[in-house]
């Protein structure tokens, strides 16, 4: 009877779940009715949020499991890995937010609707004053002039060099000596003001929502949380997000009257271009993830398993192609997409589906040179579990290697998948800067940093040097990569034995 309970209960659990993906995946299908617009599903924007299902799917599995739940529990109550995760859950929804593309509908006279040519996402759409304010070309940091000069002529014809009133940054002054400064001041107490009313609100928020779902009373969780006492670190985590909440309201307060992080050649906004390279980070570090995964874990499994001709010809294929320059084969692989793009022009319509299909490319390329360390580790830990006796027993009893692989081998070696994963991930990340540097990266018009700080080369030579470029590229891959070496930090000693003093 009480095994019958608990089945049912499973199978509940397991249809909640399902249920909430099938809401979300409805939903991301038909938006474009909802808002009369053109929806554009990239490869790229399908592969990230299959990524997202995937993780909701882990997390749901995880949460039955008391061996990988534990683990997780421990990483949950690491103040410093809590503190990185809410760091990367704001790259996160920028790059998701980045990742639906849509066209608009046009007015036209016929019957049948139009829709624009461009395409735009969520995150242009959100921040559609800053790519719609260009100017003429470089700018400084909450400048009002250009960086250049140019040639005027004045009231008497005599010719003079000066720099230029920007065209849209600082508009609003109606002295510039005297209201530079009285205003800069005044708009950030205003952005910083608003940010920290966000957080103080949302704050008391989520700690009525910690004291209505722990059963206790506002104060007592309060107090609790001050002190600490919480089953997981909510005030580092408040703390944490209180910044970022105060940080970004500044930054996007101030982006309405100034060029916050300058603007580049063409005077396109830099604070647009580096948020906008987030989610080309994420996707060379996701992506590159996804299609590595299989390879590695099915051949390593495979070849630590079966020994035998298996394993000699895995080692053999992980052999040759680590033997392989890895930025050869990179070289090879963008040179022949790029060919086979120039001879197919009707099969992407648009420059931004071309340059869409070359970061894919890219990601596959990475993927494949990349899943040998990954197999080589999961190779010698098979070896080891293959020879305990429950494995020896299981065999003994008929049950079919399928089986035996898929319920003993597998779950017992997704720590090391995993721990991999994390540690990779940002490896993966400073990987496409350093092909753009070299000039093998992802597509000229992509915007990346790695297409930035490659830029940034040249900027470096001018004088006065142009160096805000490189500061703001280097500034948010700093970020993102840190917050993401600190949380893999603490998953490899949750989830690594020797960590926890076990021989």
């Amino acid at each position: 009877m009480m095994g019958e309970q608990v089945h049912i209960l499973k199978q509940y659990y397991w249809q909640k779940v399902f249920f909430a993906l099938g809401v979300l995946l409805t939903l991301y299908l038909i938006y474009p009715f909802i808002f009369n617009v053109e929806g554009v599903y990239l490869i790229t924007d399908v592969l990230i949020y299959f990524l997202v299902f995937c993780l909701i799917l882990f997390v749901a599995y995880i949460r039955r499991q008391p061996h990988l739940s534990v683990p997780w529990r421990q990483v949950f109550k690491n103040k410093i890995a809590m503190s990185s995760a809410v760091v990367l859950s704001f790259f996160i929804i920028v790059g998701l937010m980045d990742s639906i593309h849509f066209r608009y509908s046009e007015k036209s006279g016929s019957t049948e609707t139009s829709y624009s040519i461009n395409m735009v996402s969520l995150l242009d759409v959100s921040l559609r004053y800053l790519s719609r304010d260009s100017e003429k070309t470089y700018s400084a940091p909450f400048a009002v002039h250009s960086y250049a000069k140019e040639n005027f002529i004045n009231d008497e014809g005599v010719k003079y060099r000066a720099y230029p009133r920007l065209k849209f940054a600082g508009t609003h002054l109606l002295d510039y000596e005297q209201d530079y400064w009285p205003d800069i001041i005044s708009k950030s107490v205003k952005g910083l003001m608003t940010g920290l009313i966000i957080s103080v609100v949302f704050s008391i928020l989520f700690i009525l929502y910690l004291s209505i779902t722990g059963v206790r009373s506002y104060i007592n969780t309060l107090k609790g949380l001050l002190q600490n006492k919480l089953d997981l670190p909510w005030r580092v985590m408040l703390m944490t997000l209180s910044v970022v909440i105060v940080l970004c309201s500044w930054l996007f307060y101030m982006s309405h009257f100034y060029h916050v992080m300058g603007t580049d050649k063409v005077g396109q906004d830099v604070f647009y271009l580096t948020l906008k390279s987030i989610r080309t980070g994420l996707v060379i570090g996701t992506l590159t993830t996804l299609i590595m995964l299989p390879f590695a874990i099915a051949l390593g499994v495979m070849a630590g398993y079966f020994k035998g001709w298996v394993d000699d010809v895995i080692q053999y294929v992980y052999t040759t192609l680590n033997s392989i320059p890895g930025i050869l084969l990179i070289v090879a692989v963008m040179l022949a997409i790029d060919v086979y793009i120039e001879n197919h022009p009707d099969l992407f319509e648009t420059a931004i589906e071309r340059a869409d299909i070359k970061l894919l490319a890219l990601c596959v390329v990475l993927g494949i040179t990349s899943w040998t360390g990954l197999c080589r580790l999961l190779r010698g830990e098979v070896f080891k579990l293959r020879e305990l006796e429950y494995i020896q027993a299981a065999r003994s009893l008929g049950v079919s290697n399928f089986k035996i692989i898929t319920s003993h081998i597998i779950p017992n070696v997704m720590h090391i998948v995993l721990i991999v994963v994390v540690l990779d991930f940002s490896g993966l990340v400073l990987a496409e800067a350093v092909l753009a540097y070299i000039g093998v990266g992802v597509d000229p018009s992509t915007i990346s940093w790695g297409n930035m700080i490659n830029s940034a080369r040249l900027e470096l030579a001018r004088d006065p040097v142009v160096w805000w470029s490189l500061i703001a590229a280097f500034s948010f891959m700093f970020a993102l990569v840190l917050a993401a070496n600190l949380f893999s930090d603490a998953i490899r000693d949750a989830f690594d034995p020797r960590q926890q003093g076990v021989k």
